[in-house]
């Protein structure tokens, strides 16, 4: 088992959370401005997939029409020294226009969309769906055997609720990866 850094809670997973020098390993969320034209996207993903950077998750959309920009969100995890060499390469990059560490630039609003497929019969149904309101996640399609619900919150909100779902019979998942901003100013 290892620790959760985000949650602080305990989770199985394949990776340590320290380095072979023991340096312990973080996840950052980086927004980086972007040209919006084509083989930007690539040349950002080659520069992770090239050193052997790990993205947990990846978003872009254009940002502003007029000026050709898009924002690329990336999670991505590594000691301090991986990170700052990452945000120094994204940096270099002639498409690139800023990179922000909203995980060390102050606190910022994280959100993450995912539709989930849960079927069940009886009580399953009934209890997801009691689940479902708690967590307030809304039923977007509903057949007799299952049902689509959607939800936005955290990446940890959206892990918890599909823990809950497993059990009740849990398909399938598609989620967006996170969008963020930085708060105020």
């Amino acid at each position: 088992m290892a620790l959760n850094i985000k949650s602080g809670s305990t989770s199985h997973s394949a990776y340590d959370l320290r380095d072979p020098n023991g340096e312990i390993i973080e996840s950052h969320t980086l927004a980086v401005l972007v040209d919006n034209e084509s083989g930007v996207l690539a040349r950002v993903i080659g520069l992770f997939s090239g050193r052997g950077y790990n993205i947990e998750s990846l978003t872009v959309a254009e940002v502003d029409h007029e000026g050709h920009r898009s924002r690329i969100t990336v999670v991505t995890t590594g000691t301090a020294v991986v990170i700052e060499q990452i945000k120094a390469q994204l940096g270099r990059l002639v498409p690139v226009h800023a990179v922000h560490d909203l995980t060390v630039e102050g606190p910022s609003v994280q959100r993450e969309l995912a539709l989930l497929k849960v079927a069940g019969k009886g009580d399953a149904r009934i209890e997801a769906l009691r689940l479902a309101e708690i967590f307030r996640a809304n039923v977007v399609d509903s057949t007799l055997e299952s049902f689509v619900f959607e939800m936005t919150g955290t990446a940890e909100k959206i892990e918890a609720f599909a823990d809950l779902m497993r059990p009740l019979g849990l398909r399938e998942i598609a989620r967006t990866g996170v969008a963020a901003l930085a708060r105020g100013m």
